[in-house]
């Protein structure tokens, strides 16, 4: 049996359906089962609740070979550290009390840099991965730049301004990754039952970009002039506070870009096996374009 935390993410969407495709037993950890799709709700077990409930992590690890873990980083915690390794703690007791062979956990790039101290959710999710690896299951941290899939927040923007708004150096090339090629590389983790330990794995996206990069090719896939302005970290938290977001989480999200900025996500070295698929262009006609004309 194979659980599965976050079913409904972005990323756990596709493992789910990476795993089903193999005819692997699934258990899906989720809040409310009425999101999961009704040709996936019939295909597997699913225990409903929070992952971060001690109760009902030890419910659906009970008989488990595998665990796909993915914190969900609530924005309105107390701290980074509450969101990721308070939440994770019950979940690293269910591994070990249940005899979990291996879990594959999402992360983030910035070990072993001079930024990955003062981070963010960076270094909170650093710090997750040593208590999972700490408990002494086997444990792959797929590590990860920013993800293409967010700058579908942005498609109003796009749509009523032709402008899209980070924090990012406008010229700063950074690895980014399409969602679907971090599933695809967890999906691979979780049914490999040859390695052991506790490690990570990259997952870089096949290119470099900056932010003056991804608006010319914006502009070539929309047909349409798009521009880029970089958001000062005030602006962000006050943004992101206006949305919901705890003061400390907020702080925590302009801590992560001040980092990416400074060359936190440049550290990792690109190679083959963390070289993923899917160009931003390709990501950007599939997913930008039909949501920007619609």
């Amino acid at each position: 049996m194979y659980v599965i935390t976050a079913p409904t993410s972005t990323i756990g969407r596709d493992v789910v359906a990476g795993l089903l495709d193999r005819g692997t037993p699934l258990r899906l950890v989720v809040r409310d089962a009425e999101r999961l799709a009704p040709e996936v709700r019939e295909r597997v077990e699913v225990v409903e609740g929070s992952h971060g409930d001690p109760a009902v992590i030890d419910r659906a690890c009970t008989g488990a070979e595998a665990v796909f873990w993915l914190a969900p980083g609530d924005s309105s915690a107390s701290s980074v550290h509450a969101a990721y390794v308070d939440f994770t703690r019950p979940a690293c007791e269910a591994f070990v009390r249940h005899g979990v062979r291996r879990v594959v956990g999402i992360s983030a790039l910035g070990r072993g840099t001079p930024q990955a101290a003062h981070a963010g959710p960076v270094t909170a999710s650093l710090a997750m991965d040593d208590l999972i690896g700490a408990s002494g299951v086997s444990y792959r941290a797929v590590t990860c730049p920013s993800f293409m899939h967010n700058l579908l927040h942005q498609v109003g923007a796009l749509k009523e301004q032709g402008m899209f708004f980070l924090m990012a150096d406008p010229d700063l090339k950074s690895p980014m990754v399409a969602s679907r090629d971090i599933a695809a590389t967890a999906t691979r983790l979780l049914l490999d039952d040859s390695w052991g330990g506790s490690g990570e794995v990259a997952c870089l996206g096949p290119e470099d970009l900056t932010p003056t990069d991804m608006a010319e090719t914006l502009s070539d896939v929309l047909g349409r002039s798009i521009g880029y302005r970089q958001v000062p970290g005030e602006a962000l938290k006050e943004r992101l506070t206006g949305f919901g977001s705890s003061e400390a989480m907020a702080q925590a999200m302009v801590d992560m870009f001040d980092a990416k900025n400074q060359g936190m996500d440049k550290a990792e070295p690109r190679t083959a096996e963390s070289t993923t698929a899917t160009t931003f262009r390709q990501w950007c006609e599939e997913a930008v374009k039909p949501a920007v004309l619609s």
